[in-house]
Formats: structure tokens, sequence, C-alpha cells
């Protein structure tokens, strides 16, 4: 396993990946519309094959997580690309970094507050507008949970 920054791959195999595990590059949430294959980020490449993925954004002192995939559940991929944004949000002095995920999210819910991020606000019925710019967000989520609300989730830096 190697890790990579994903500017440093080819930009198919992002988009293509994005596409697979979230319909298009096209993420959709309160915060903006992004496109995640022009995105600053982190892969791990196994065999040639990306096994995790995470994006994200820094405006002024605030890094947002766009997007985080890992393929092999449980060992450690999240955990790593977590910590080397944190690496970079944290070097450019950001005060914190924050995520959007879905209230049927509840692994990403597990996830993050396992590694220090809280629950900092609730938007209510955010999927309803987000839907009307990418459609083919599902209505029902994991555990058959109807997705309507957006979740962020904070973690400050060291003071």
């Amino acid at each position: 396993m190697n890790t990579y920054k994903i500017e440093d791959l080819p930009i198919d195999k992002i988009i293509e990946f994005f596409k697979v595990h979230w319909g298009s590059p096209k993420m959709v949430i309160s915060s903006g519309v992004y496109d995640c294959s022009t995105l600053d980020g982190f892969a791990i490449v196994k065999e040639n094959n990306i096994i995790g993925l995470i994006t994200y954004v820094i405006n002024d002192y605030e890094c947002e997580i766009i997007s985080l995939d890992s393929i092999e559940e449980g060992k450690g991929i999240g955990t790593l690309l977590v910590k080397e944004v944190e690496n970079v949000a944290f070097e450019k002095k950001c005060k914190f970094i924050k995520l959007i995920t879905t209230n049927d999210n509840l692994l990403a819910l597990k996830f993050y507050q396992k590694r220090g991020f809280f629950i900092s606000k609730v938007i209510n019925n955010a999927v309803e507008k987000a839907r009307k710019l990418k459609p083919e967000i599902p209505l029902i989520g994991n555990d058959g949970i109807p997705i309507r609300d957006e979740i962020e989730l904070k973690k400050f830096g060291p003071t």
C-alpha cells in the first residue's frame, strides 16, 4: 500500500473511482457543490487499485473534508487518510477541520467521533435541496433510513 496526493494519480482513475462510489465526482452538500476529482486529497493504492481516497478544501482557517472512502474496512485506511488531512490543515494553521455527512451514515458518525470530532450542527432537510442539483441522491440510505438531514462534525486543531 502506498499513499499518494491525488493530483499524482491519473485523472481518469480518480473520476472512475467517484463514479463507482458516488455516482459521479459531483458532491452536493450545504457548504457547496464540488467536483471531487479536482480537489486536493490523498489516495491509498494497493496493486494499482485505489482502496482509499479523501478530498478536502481549505478556505481561510477552515479545512473541510468533502469525501472519504475506504474500500477495505477496519484496516486503518480511513484513519490514515484523515490524519494526512489533519497534518496539512494544522500545518496551514487551520483552526478546525469540519465535514458533513447525512443522517443515515451511522458508520461515518461513529468513525469520526472516535477520532475526536464532535457533532456541531444538524441541518434539517438539507438533502432535499441537494437532490435538486444531484437527483441521483437516493431517498433511502443505509439500514433503510430515509436520507434527509446533514450533520456537521468538527475537530479543533492543537492550541
